[in-house]
């Protein structure tokens, strides 16, 4: 399936760039340009995709990723659509400095929340959204929370945003005793990690 749309696409829209990443482990997909986006979207619509099930981000670092994830009910079909953008600026609170890409807003309403949610948890300008703001942070928040390189305010209007007496450090060390009860590394993923030298490789081995 994803080999065929994505030669339709290439035939569809020109510039797309379609190709399928057909996965021996986990989802495949169509990765497509970035500016092509919302042309993509209206045509694989038009060939029966007319649920638009979630909109998601993640950052790689050198990259922000969006995930559309689509679905064609009538025919019983999934497809994971993927493209990609530059990271800019997610430091501040400033749509100019961040990445953009065209809203999907008027092929499915919806995307409307979702590219909300992308928009305030990734940092991903969407252009010709209707209402775009935050959705679960103020309007006024600092930065972007899933980016790898967020960093938590200190305070928000002279409230400590993260009080040491209501974080259960405890937990930061879970990880790592959970490793060494099961003795092999590899087969626990933990996202707390130490200073420690030893438990800072354990946790890239399971991840």
């Amino acid at each position: 399936m994803h080999n065929e749309i994505a030669s339709k696409l290439n035939g569809q829209v020109s510039g797309s760039n379609a190709v399928a990443n057909i996965a021996t482990v986990g989802d495949s997909s169509v990765m497509v340009e970035a500016g092509k986006i919302l042309e993509v979207c209206k045509a694989l619509k038009a060939e029966g995709f007319n649920v638009l099930q979630a909109v998601t981000g993640t950052d790689y670092a050198d990259r922000i990723e969006l995930t559309y994830i689509l679905a064609d009910f009538t025919n019983n079909r999934e497809l994971l659509l993927k493209t990609k953008l530059g990271r800019g600026d997610g430091s501040g609170n400033n749509k100019d400095t961040l990445p953009k890409i065209d809203s999907v807003v008027s092929v499915w309403n919806a995307a409307n929340f979702q590219e909300r949610e992308t928009y305030d948890m990734i940092g991903v300008n969407f252009v010709g959204h209707p209402d775009l703001r935050r959705i679960l942070t103020p309007d006024d928040w600092q930065g972007y929370p899933l980016r790898r390189d967020y960093v938590v305010q200190e305070k928000y209007l002279d409230m400590v945003v993260n009080p040491a007496h209501k974080i259960n450090s405890a937990d930061h060390m879970f990880g790592k005793k959970l490793k060494e009860e099961i003795g092999d590394p590899k087969k626990v993923s933990a996202s707390w990690k130490s200073n420690d030298s030893d438990e800072s490789e354990d946790a890239k081995d399971g991840e």
